[in-house]
């Protein structure tokens, strides 16, 4: 059997490995190394597949995130809420703009910000909404958008576990993840589900006005060259970074449909198994698998290190929330305000998920894990 990994970006780059040697070769034949031609090409190929008007790649997902916060001209003391289960990205730029984040707790099941923590937190001063799409399900989008609409609050996407997932809107609409707020933030670091051979990352959004407002930040802060309207940063995605995403982008509907292959695998072995409690499905929102993330019911820390004696890697995503984190102390804040996230931070560990798994591996990991449980 293959050595199990959480995620096997090699074996995916085997399959793939003429397309993306060519596509590399050709931005170095060209030295075209930034803003060339192929980052054109995979912005448009993008903006088809997403059905959305606008992508504008950048160096990395934080980017996105920091960058969308400044076209939207937030103040210090504005404050933006965000859930306090997730990767610190989200929350560190808000902090780093000298807004405030406004913590709130999440679904047990969906992972997922709560719809009522979100409207029992917001104030006067709140200006904007960060809902994190993790794992790779959608977050309750329409609930969170009329709210948003109700008091006027901007919604930035943070769908950066969840590019591919697919939202269904009540009457019957579709969207994809990150195009249905005001801004939607991607990364394309290499375990993505769309990741490239570095860094990079894309902004989304459908507004003409804040499109033009991103890309100026984005590029020095300024339109015409050498003429600086705005304080602005330097993040641009690299064009050989364009060149692995443009032949990958091809290919994300199929390691899509993987990941959910393996994940109905998981779920048919586990079923029946009262120790642990698989990933729930959002009805409204299809789940692209960026992790297959459990909820043990015992010493999960005894269970990780279990796994690994049997060559099994397992990882805990996240073990802090972000109100216990040193950097993020705040009197606003004790352990036990947020239950839900506390709960999840002890008990909830991730298995291998990627698009190279095979029948044999995930036999091994599902059958290893009964026998401990």
């Amino acid at each position: 059997m293959k050595k199990i990994q959480m995620v096997d970006l090699k074996s995916q780059y085997e399959k793939i490995k003429p397309q993306i040697d060519a596509a590399i070769q050709q931005v170095i034949d060209t030295t075209a190394f930034v803003k060339g031609p192929i980052t054109t090409e995979f912005q448009q190929n993008l903006e088809k597949y997403l059905g959305v008007k606008h992508v504008i790649p950048v160096g990395n997902g934080t980017d996105a995130l920091q960058i969308s916060l400044m076209a939207l001209g937030l103040k210090p003391g504005d404050e933006v809420i965000v859930p306090t289960f997730t990767f610190i990205a989200s929350a560190e730029v808000i902090a780093l703009l000298g807004l405030t984040p406004v913590l709130v707790d999440v679904d047990e099941d969906t992972f997922n910000a709560s719809i009522d923590a979100i409207e029992k937190a917001i104030t006067p001063k709140t200006k904007a909404i960060i809902p994190v799409h993790l794992f790779g399900q959608c977050a309750d989008m329409e609930s969170i958008l009329n709210i948003a609409k109700k008091h006027n609050l901007a919604v930035v996407e943070d769908a950066c576990q969840a590019i591919g997932s697919v939202y269904t809107f009540s009457d019957g609409h579709k969207a994809q993840a990150g195009c249905m707020g005001n801004i939607g933030c991607t990364s394309f670091f290499p375990s993505k589900n769309l990741g490239c051979y570095g860094d990079g990352g894309a902004i989304f959004t459908n507004d003409d006005e804040l499109a033009e407002q991103i890309r100026i930040i984005a590029n020095h802060g300024m339109k015409v060259r050498y003429y600086h309207d705005l304080v602005g940063v330097n993040s641009r995605l690299d064009s050989i970074q364009a060149a692995v995403l443009n032949e990958k982008l091809k290919y994300l509907d199929e390691y899509i449909a993987a990941r959910q292959k393996a994940a109905a695998f998981y779920d048919k072995a586990f079923a029946g198994c009262d120790k642990i409690k698989t990933p729930a499905r959002y009805g409204k929102s299809t789940h692209v698998f960026h992790q297959y993330t459990l909820q043990v019911k015992g010493d999960r820390n005894a269970l990780q290190a279990a796994l690994k004696e049997k060559n099994i890697p397992a990882m805990i995503y996240y073990p802090v929330p972000l109100h216990l984190q040193k950097a993020y102390k705040d009197e606003r804040y004790k352990s036990g305000d947020f239950v839900v996230s506390e709960k999840l931070c002890s008990c909830v560990l991730s298995l291998p998920m990627h698009t190279e798994l095979d029948e044999e591996q995930l036999v091994y990991i599902t059958e290893t894990l009964k026998s401990l449980l």
